[in-house]
């Protein structure tokens, strides 16, 4: 079985179409093109009268003007309208007009909906790519003949469905497949099917096939597949404000949509399996390595699923393997590495820590040397690949999440190997020195440029306060020198709230004030540059908030008697700046909060997630 399928001679009067077997032989098809006269030459003029008129009365789903062409030529319904041989019946399913096509589907004969262009695709074929299921319905009720007729490069309606990922049309046309049993239906096109199924995510239907032809996974190919779709078995559950959105909108079905195509691919990666490990060792192994592919003088087997799933973070698939066949965690990849050391190279925790969970086996296990003498504190060593770096926003806080690896690896591998040199003479913290050098720099550039801003908005504040505690709303006492709404309790808050955001400013700009002054070595970004930041950060947003509150605060003072609107309205617009900079800064005080504290947990997870029955991720 193959994934791809592949190119279909076709002879150029297009009168056979060369189908697949089961055996790799071929059998010929009669091919039903349309009348093509009014493509002659000689019939120029009745094109551009009939043709071009039906072809946009198809497109734009305009029947009345259709119906009088039809009318006055009958024979037109079953001709080709354009050069690729396309009826009108072909442009109506393709722009996905169903009430066009139900009115034409009245007028044909079961034959006339038979017909294929230029590619052998039938109406029903690009009504299937198109995934208008109505129109599917429409077709299939009048001929389900249809479903067996093979398209562009032998492909089945369904298989078309499935190519673009229309999940409601696969459903519909798999139904009336009779399980794929119909004529035309062969081993080797229903392993096309399956295969598509799964790269389209269509896993209920993909499961449906399996268990009506458990054979097709005996390959291994749909594992292939799934070892590069993570997402397939973990749900990312939104945060909260998208969740509340989600249950006032009424779409948290998509949630639950997501959850059944999780507990679907879980199925499939057990079903398949359990039918592989009851084969021979040597079986086994072949299906595990893939394909082989031979560079210089030694084979390399790219698509070793084993090790695709450790480099695309699959941890559920990797957990399914490894759960009836223990021994995979021994598996070494071209490089002589594990899937362990896979994960550290593309920082995925949740496969690296499943280490945590073997026991004293992991100590043979993380002193493996690559070819090139790296052992794992090398790997983790060299800098992460960018789309991994991003997962942490900030260049200061990605170096910071390289440093948490770092270190977290050097625990791990026995004391004597965290000296060992590769063989370009590199300790691993010296790979890491040199690696990170410019991460390093962007790091400084990126802290000192955040610190600078905030600071300059910190200053401002600090002036503006400072003045406004010795110009209070009401003014002095002329006589005795006090202010003159002293005594009153707004007067009280607006002093409070007034010198906290004082306080709260300064200590902001010592804040920013120390990290521009940082001596930015290596280490300063895994705590102390980090907590600064965050402490910065804290501390400017009570001083808005706070300045905020002095100035509504002062205009109640100044109005309450007669325009007591003035100071709710004033408030009203003053909370706006409070909630601009919640909005824009929020997203980093709670990275930089997560990063640092947060993090402590990425590793040794206290829950056991390789022999329990679903693990979270």
């Amino acid at each position: 079985m193959a994934a791809n399928i592949p190119l279909i001679p076709v002879k150029e009067n297009h009168q056979l179409v060369v189908a697949p077997t089961a055996r790799n032989t071929f059998y010929q098809l009669p091919v039903k093109n349309p009348c093509g006269d009014l493509l002659a030459d000689n019939r120029r003029k009745d094109y551009l009268e009939i043709c071009i008129p039906l072809y946009e009365a198809s497109m734009t789903g305009n029947w009345p003007h259709a119906k009088t062409i039809l009318e006055e030529h009958p024979e037109v319904i079953r001709s080709s309208i354009t050069e690729n041989y396309e009826t009108a019946l072909h442009v109506a399913s393709s722009a996905k007009n169903t009430h066009f096509v139900e009115n034409l589907v009245k007028m044909m004969t079961k034959e006339d909906l038979e017909l294929q262009n230029k590619n052998l695709n039938t109406a029903l074929s690009l009504a299937a790519a198109a995934g208008t299921v109505d129109i599917a319905k429409l077709m299939v009720e009048r001929n389900k003949g249809l479903l067996t007729i093979p398209g562009s490069q032998g492909m089945m309606p369904l298989y078309m469905a499935a190519l673009f990922g229309n999940s409601e049309m696969v459903k519909y046309l798999y139904s009336k497949s009779q399980k794929l049993h119909d004529d035309g239906w062969t081993q080797q096109n229903r392993g096309w099917l399956l295969v598509k199924c799964v790269e389209s995510d269509l896993f209920d239907v993909a499961l449906d096939i399996l268990k009506d032809y458990p054979e097709l996974g005996d390959d291994g190919q749909v594992l292939q597949v799934l070892a590069r779709k993570p997402d397939a078995f973990t749900r990312k559950d939104p945060k909260f404000i998208r969740r509340f959105y989600h249950k006032i909108c009424g779409v948290l079905g998509r949630t639950i949509g997501r959850a059944e195509k999780k507990s679907h691919a879980v199925e499939i990666v057990r079903f398949i399996w359990q039918r592989i490990v009851q084969k021979s060792k040597s079986q086994i192994d072949d299906i595990i390595r893939g394909p082989r592919t031979r560079i210089g003088n030694r084979d390399v087997y790219n698509s070793r699923m084993l090790f695709v799933a450790a480099e695309m973070g699959n941890t559920v698939f990797i957990i399914e393997l490894i759960r009836l066949y223990p021994d995979l965690i021994w598996k070494v990849n071209n490089d002589n590495q594990s899937i362990f050391h896979v994960a550290v190279i593309h920082r995925h925790e949740s496969i690296y820590n499943l280490l945590y969970e073997l026991g004293s086996m992991k100590d043979l296990i993380t002193p493996l040397k690559d070819q090139f003498e790296n052992n794992m504190l090398h790997l983790v060593g060299k800098v992460a690949k960018k789309k991994r770096l991003d997962i942490v926003s900030g260049v200061a806080l990605q170096m910071q999440r390289e440093l948490l690896w770092f270190k977290e690896v050097e625990q791990m591998i026995p004391p004597t190997y965290r000296e060992r040199k590769n063989k370009e003479g590199l300790t691993p913290y010296e790979l890491f020195t040199k690696e990170h050098k410019d991460l390093v720099n962007q790091g400084e550039k990126w802290m000192k440029g955040t610190a600078n801003q905030c600071m300059v908005v910190a200053a401002l504040i600090a002036t503006i306060v400072f003045a406004a505690a010795f110009t209070v709303p009401g003014g002095y006492n002329q006589t005795y020198g006090p202010p003159l709404y002293l005594k009153k309790g707004a007067f009280i808050a607006f002093a409070i709230s007034d010198a906290i955001s004082l306080f709260a400013s300064s200590a902001s700009i010592i804040m920013f004030l120390s990290i521009l002054t940082s001596r930015y070595a290596e280490h300063d970004f895994l705590e102390s540059i980090p907590k600064k930041l965050m402490t910065g950060l804290a501390t400017l947003f009570l001083s808005i908030t706070t300045m905020m509150i002095a100035f509504s605060v002062s205009f109640f003072i100044l109005y309450h008697n007669n325009l007591r609107w003035v100071p709710f309205l004033i408030s009203l617009f003053a909370t706006m700046p409070v909630i601009l900079f919640a909005m824009l800064q929020y997203p980093l005080l709670a990275d930089v909060f997560r990063s640092t504290y947060a993090s402590r947990y990425l590793f040794k997870p206290k829950k056991r997630s390789l022999y329990v029955r679903h693990p979270k991720f």
